[in-house]
């Protein structure tokens, strides 16, 4: 079977699938400055879905998340988005932990596993 490699650079690939599933990258703000954990969430969770619509998934297909926050008491903020997000009866298994991210500015990070082809 062939390892499929989208959007790859000189350190790492945004998506990987392999063998029906289909791996991202840890996924952060396209416009991290001066935004809070509501607009990250959103724009984290907007570039998951073209990511997995480029690998030929979607949402519904999640299998896995881990979701790293810079400060935990943002948990309720980021679920609020993700709420309204994730479909209903398709949510994946999931954990999210306290963590430093990259960069100063990023407040969430999203990294998920899911099944390859579309509902």
């Amino acid at each position: 079977m062939t390892i499929q490699r989208f959007e790859t650079g000189p350190r790492m690939a945004q998506a990987v699938a392999y063998h029906g599933l289909v791996y991202l990258a840890g996924q952060v703000a396209t416009d991290a400055v001066g935004t809070g954990v509501k607009a990250q969430t959103q724009q984290v969770l907007a570039e998951i879905d073209r990511l997995l619509a480029l690998a030929g998934s979607d949402k519904g297909r999640i299998l896995q998340a881990t979701i790293y926050l810079t400060n935990i008491a943002s948990f309720a903020e980021m679920n609020a988005v993700w709420d309204a997000w994730v479909p209903p009866g398709n949510t994946p298994a999931r954990a999210t932990v306290e963590a430093r991210l990259a960069a100063p500015e990023y407040l969430v990070e999203i990294v998920v596993v899911a099944a390859g082809g579309a509902q």
